[in-house]
Order: C-alpha cells, then structure tokens, then sequence
C-alpha cells in the first residue's frame, strides 16, 4: 500500500533526514518509510527486515568493487509489500535513516522505563 503525504495527520515523525523520515501510527499500528520517492507502509516486523537487509549490504565491497557491475542494489524483504532498487549513495542514506529511527525507538524505551518506574 502506497500512502500520501496528506494522510501524516495522525503521522508521528520517529526520525528524519534531508533524503527521508519514518513515522509511526498508533491508530494502524505500523510504520511509514518515506524515501527514494515513496511513502512505504511496514508494520514492525517488517521494519526489522528492512533493517536487516540494509545493514546485510557491505557498502565498502560494493565502493572499492572495481567491475563494471551497476551500483546498485536490488532490496526485496519476504512478507512484504515493498521493493527498493538503490544507489550505493540511496542506500547509504536509507542506512542512516533506519539507524537513528531505532536510535530514537531505543531512547524512547529507556525514557518510557525511568519515567514508569
């Protein structure tokens, strides 16, 4: 499912960069991603697979790779929806969003467990 910007009302922004932002839905129960031109919608499983897969690509290989082989990468998560096809430059970029999006997940838990105990 493709979603439109105009629908973030009930959106809360999890993290952002210049290249894209996440948000979470509470009413939905699932995250939007917000880049390379779309605005994909994972629940939080599905996240994780996309984190997995992100982080599984050696960024450094692909740079230092001196064939003629296209710079990019093709990112296909089982169970889900969405399909990413990405420049080393995009995915660095996805990389960095998905990392400071459970940067964020992770400070709000430690947060949230202080507070409620």
């Amino acid at each position: 499912m493709i979603a439109t910007l105009t629908q973030t009302t009930h959106w809360t922004d999890v993290f952002k960069t210049t290249k894209g932002a996440i948000y979470q839905c509470d009413e939905e129960r699932c995250w939007y991603v917000d880049f390379a031109g779309k605005v994909a919608k994972f629940d939080y499983r599905c996240l994780l697979k996309l984190r997995k897969a992100v982080y599984h690509i050696d960024i450094e290989h692909a740079l230092l790779n001196t064939t003629k082989d296209p710079d990019v990468e093709i990112i296909f998560i089982c169970a889900c929806d969405h399909c990413y096809v990405l420049t080393l430059v995009q995915i660095i970029a996805l990389k960095e969003l998905l990392e400071g999006t459970f940067v964020m997940l992770e400070l709000n838990k430690i947060l949230h467990d202080k507070l409620v105990h």
